[in-house]
């Protein structure tokens, strides 16, 4: 049997069969690769990848390659259904998130912006404390440090209280958290499930699409969303040094309804129980929360909506855009359209200004996003390079008739794979709210540094492998 497995003819037979099953494959994944709906530079990365390269290309794309859920889709509630007739104005941003299933805006909200890791923290104690019904925590990172453990003995008091505690957590930053720490909120009580879970799904190309929406409700009255995790570099009770600067807002009233319909859906597919949360029709929020005088639209994007609605947000808004056009984003990797766009707004005469980390945590990042910001700024676009520590605050602004605030950062990832959420604001004090945070970290910014040709080349190379993501 041994020689026979060693026969130069079982080995040429073999062979064979490997390279016509291996082309086989590559065939299927490129037809399904092209039938996908990302963006064309993506589309022909992996296309290249797995052609050139298929004993490299094939498991990668297997591993990485999907955008959207197929498999699984039957356990998550399509989050959206589009509205046929939206009740906002046509020709406006709103509008076309609500013909792409967004809920409609809602007016009737208080907003507090929480523009410090010290701020958020506080609030997040508070919000809390004061729980009476529930509490509904949507993180990627709950750590098992000092300012994790401190929150995680509030919500295990909470939980023996009588108080429903449901954490929802990535799986792929399950080593951020403490053992002891989860088990003894299990035992108190609260519920903690883990989304995506790495290890169980490194075949079904979901392995990359990761839930990076952050917000804490509380009651189903109160929420704040934004970027911070529950980690001591996001927040805590006082300053430290190399604290990332960030920004969420605490939200009260009738748009934390449409906060908590995603998570619903997000506990429900990780979880694996019903979602007894239907979607509301338009119109319907309970006008009883009102509390305030803000406009509010919760809009989710990523794998489990079936178009990518802060991408195309974002890039009809620049279109649109006429006098002004900040950007904030720790990581600047759009796609070619994206990019094109903002270049053509500032030929526009627009006042385009990108807020960046001058270093963020991620190099390839950086080196990935670091030509398009020259071309932007070669344009005539103003680059802000953040030096105290790193920014990580996502915010995107319009004019004076749109901010945006959330958990997207303007990069290929949060635009077309991770589970996100975003408020957009239509309502002035919320819009200057932005600005002021905006213009209060410019003092610490710097021009974007020139480079020489090896940090050129590397940023070519990187700018070419990005849309593998």
């Amino acid at each position: 049997m041994t020689d026979l497995v060693a026969s130069p003819f079982v080995r040429l037979i073999v062979s064979h069969f490997a390279t016509i099953v291996g082309f086989v494959m590559a065939m299927v994944l490129v037809a399904r690769s092209v039938q996908q709906r990302r963006p064309t530079g993506s589309t022909m990365a992996w296309v290249l990848i797995i052609v050139l390269v298929p004993y490299v290309g094939v498991p990668l794309y297997l591993i990485l390659g999907g955008r959207k859920l197929k498999e699984r889709s039957a356990s998550k509630q399509r989050v959206y259904t589009a509205h046929a007739t939206p009740n906002v104005e046509k020709g406006t941003t709103a509008y076309m998130l609500c013909a792409s299933g967004a809920p409609e805006p809602t007016k009737g909200n208080r907003v507090e912006m929480l523009d410090t890791g010290e701020s958020a923290y506080a609030a997040v104690v508070e919000l809390i404390e004061q729980a009476q019904r529930s509490i509904h925590i949507s993180t990627l990172i709950f750590a098992g440090d000092e300012v994790g453990l401190a929150i995680s003995e509030l919500l295990e008091t909470k939980a023996r209280a009588g108080v429903e505690v449901r954490i929802l957590v990535d799986d792929l930053f399950r080593f951020r958290s403490n053992r002891t720490q989860i088990g003894r909120l299990r035992k108190s009580g609260a519920h903690i499930a883990w989304f995506m879970p790495v290890w169980s799904v490194p075949f079904r190309s979901n392995a990359n699409l990761r839930l990076h929406r952050k917000a804490i409700t509380v009651d189903g009255k109160v929420t704040i969303v934004g970027g911070m995790n529950l980690a001591r570099e996001y927040m805590g009770p006082v300053p430290i040094e190399g604290r990332w600067r960030d920004l969420s807002a605490r939200v009260t009233g009738p748009a934390v309804d449409d906060v908590e319909l995603l998570f619903e859906a997000d506990w429900a597919f990780a979880a694996r129980v019903a979602n007894e949360t239907p979607n509301p029709l338009p119109g319907t929020h309970d006008d009883t929360k009102k509390s305030g005088q803000a406009e509010i639209q919760v809009v989710g994007s990523g794998p489990d909506v079936p178009t990518d609605p802060i991408y195309d947000a974002f890039l009809s808004s620049v279109f649109g855009a006429k006098h002004r056009l900040w950007i904030a984003t720790p990581y600047f990797v759009p796609d070619e359209a994206l990019a094109r766009a903002i270049v053509l707004a500032v030929r526009r005469g627009v006042d385009v200004r990108i807020v960046v980390p001058r270093r963020s945590n991620h190099p390839t990042a950086d080196l990935a996003g670091g030509s398009y910001l020259r071309e932007i700024a070669a344009a005539g676009g103003r680059i802000h390079c953040f030096v105290g520590a790193m920014m990580h605050a996502k915010i995107v602004l319009v004019d004076d008739t749109l901010g945006v605030l959330g958990s997207a950062n303007m990069d290929m990832r949060s635009l077309f794979l991770d589970y996100e959420i975003a408020l957009f604001f239509t309502t002035r004090p919320e819009i200057d709210g932005l600005e002021s945070w905006i213009e209060s970290i410019l003092p610490q910014c710097v021009d974007l540094a020139p480079a020489g040709r090896i940090r050129m080349l590397a940023e070519s190379v990187a700018r070419l492998i990005a849309p593998l993501e």
